[in-house]
């Protein structure tokens, strides 16, 4: 069984001075954070964002984290903040965790072998609906993404959680019907006809409105003639 390999992170300590005082931190290129659990006091921490952001590319699901240059001790993300705009790192929470102890966790679900697939071959549009999974597992056998092969997809199909095979050591806590994917017809080409058919009824119409249009103009012509000649 694979277990996740930790990366080791060193932050300092910092004062909890308001929103101000993290807007400088910000400013002066660091980020705000704060450790949480273990049966432990929280611990307010700053970390330099290049150096944070330079460890989560390649961190797996802990982190090694050492305050102050004290002994480190495992941690995982408990949440992170971005900004909306630029997704610079914002905020991040961190949680203590024994490698022992079973955590809960999220980990993203891929979709492989879309372009394989039956169903997309043919046309059908294959959309993602679960996109994050809920599972439980020892800290060191989070997974930093679960796999689905949808090769064999058709169109119509619908791809529930049962359907997931969860890496050992890992277990799958949301409703096995939860909708993870869907195959369907392609839509596009099903509306352009609608579309030509809306358009040839127009044009259609419209030839039949001019034609009438033309004919009363000749019948009125025709009874104005009509009607001179009657005067003469």
């Amino acid at each position: 069984m694979a277990t996740t390999q930790s990366t080791a992170l060193a932050v300092e300590r910092r004062e909890v001075d308001g929103s101000r005082a993290a807007r400088r931190l910000r400013r002066a290129g660091n980020v705000p954070g704060i450790l949480y659990g273990g049966g432990e006091q929280p611990v307010a921490f700053q970390v330099n964002a290049h150096l944070l952001r330079q460890t989560l590319a390649h961190a797996g699901a802990v982190i090694e984290l050492s305050i102050g240059g004290a002994g480190g001790g495992p941690v995982v993300i408990k949440e992170l903040v971005r900004h909306p705009v630029s997704g610079d790192t914002m905020h991040i929470d961190m949680l203590r965790v024994r490698m022992d102890q079973p955590i809960s966790a999220t980990v993203v679900l891929d979709l492989v072998g879309a372009e394989d697939a039956p169903g997309v071959k043919e046309g059908g549009v294959l959309e993602q609906v679960t996109r994050e999974l809920n599972i439980e597992a020892l800290p060191g056998d989070i997974p930093d993404a679960i796999q689905l092969d949808v090769s064999g997809v058709q169109i119509g199909d619908t791809i529930t959680l049962d359907a997931v095979s969860a890496p050992r050591g890992v277990t799958l806590t949301d409703d096995p019907e939860t909708v993870v994917a869907t195959v369907s017809a392609p839509r596009l080409q099903v509306e352009d006809e609608q579309e030509i058919e809306e358009e040839t009824e127009r044009v259609a119409e419209g030839e039949t409105g001019e034609q009438a249009e033309a004919a009363a103009e000749e019948g009125a012509g025709g009874a104005q003639a009509e009607g001179g000649a009657e005067g003469e």
